[in-house]
C-alpha cells in the first residue's frame, strides 16, 4: 500500500473510533471529562485529493509512465516527458522501494540500451534517483537487475553523449555508496591498472575512497 493510502487509511480509522467515542460519551457525561475523545489526524494533501477526486495511486502513475515510454507508439518527446515525471516520483523512497514489486527495474533498465540519447541519459538518471541513499533500492537493483551496473560503467565510459556519460556516472556513484556489494562489482569491472590506481578493495561506508573511485569515473567526462 503506498503512502498516501495509507494515511487515507489511519484518517478514516481514527475519525470512526472518534465519532464512536463522541456518541459513547454523550451516552455517558460522566466519561468525557476524565477520558475526552482524541482529536483526529489532519489529512495530507495527496490523500484529500485521492478521497476528493478519486486520482491513481504513485504505483498506477509509475505503471502508466514506463507503459509510455515503452510503447513503440509514443513520441520520442513524450516518452522524455514520461520519464520525468517517473524520475519524480521515485524520488520518494516508498515510490523508489516499489520499483521491484511493480516489475519495474527490468525494463528501466533495459532503456539503458535505448537508441536514443535522450531515453539512456534519463533511464541512468531515474536509476541513479531511486538508489540514491536508499539501501532497499541499492538491493533490488542488483538482484532484479544483474546486468545494470556492467551497462552503466560501459555507458559512463564510453557512450557518445556526455549527457549520458555523467548521468550513468552518477547512478554508479548512488548505488555505491554504503553498499558493499555494488561496489564490489564495480571494482571487479574496472581495468586491472585503474583497480590498483583507485585500491582493490575500497569500504563502501568511506566516502574518500568513493568519492576517489567516482572522481576516476568522471574523467571521461573531459
Amino acid at each position: 500500500m503506498d503512502s498516501s493510502m495509507n494515511n487515507l487509511l489511519k484518517w478514516s480509522i481514527e475519525n470512526s473510533v472518534s465519532s464512536t467515542a463522541a456518541s459513547s460519551s454523550t451516552d455517558n457525561p460522566s466519561t468525557t471529562a476524565s477520558n475526552p475523545p482524541r482529536a483526529p489526524r489532519s489529512l495530507s494533501p495527496t490523500a484529500l485529493q485521492r478521497l476528493l477526486l478519486n486520482a491513481p495511486s504513485d504505483a498506477e502513475l509509475m505503471k502508466n509512465a514506463m507503459a509510455a515510454i515503452r510503447s513503440p507508439a509514443t513520441t520520442i518527446d513524450d516518452k522524455l516527458i514520461a520519464f520525468d515525471n517517473f524520475e519524480q516520483l521515485v524520488e520518494n523512497l516508498d515510490n523508489a522501494n516499489n520499483l521491484g514489486v511493480l516489475g519495474l527495474w527490468v525494463p528501466l533498465v533495459e532503456e539503458l540500451g535505448a537508441s536514443e540519447a535522450g531515453r539512456r541519459m534519463m533511464a541512468a538518471w531515474c536509476i541513479g534517483t531511486a538508489v540514491q541513499n536508499n539501501v532497499g533500492a541499492q538491493e533490488m537493483l542488483l538482484s532484479k537487475a544483474p546486468t545494470a551496473l556492467s551497462t552503466l560503467f560501459t555507458l559512463s565510459q564510453n557512450d557518445p553523449d556526455t549527457a549520458v556519460r555523467r548521468k550513468a556516472a552518477y547512478a554508479l556513484s548512488s548505488a555505491i555508496r554504503n553498499h558493499q556489494p555494488a561496489m564490489d562489482e564495480l571494482l571487479r569491472l574496472l581495468p586491472e591498472d585503474s583497480r590498483k590506481e583507485v585500491g582493490e578493495s575500497i569500504d563502501a561506508s568511506d566516502m574518500d575512497g568513493v568519492d576517489k573511485l567516482v572522481s576516476w569515473l568522471r574523467r571521461a567526462l573531459v
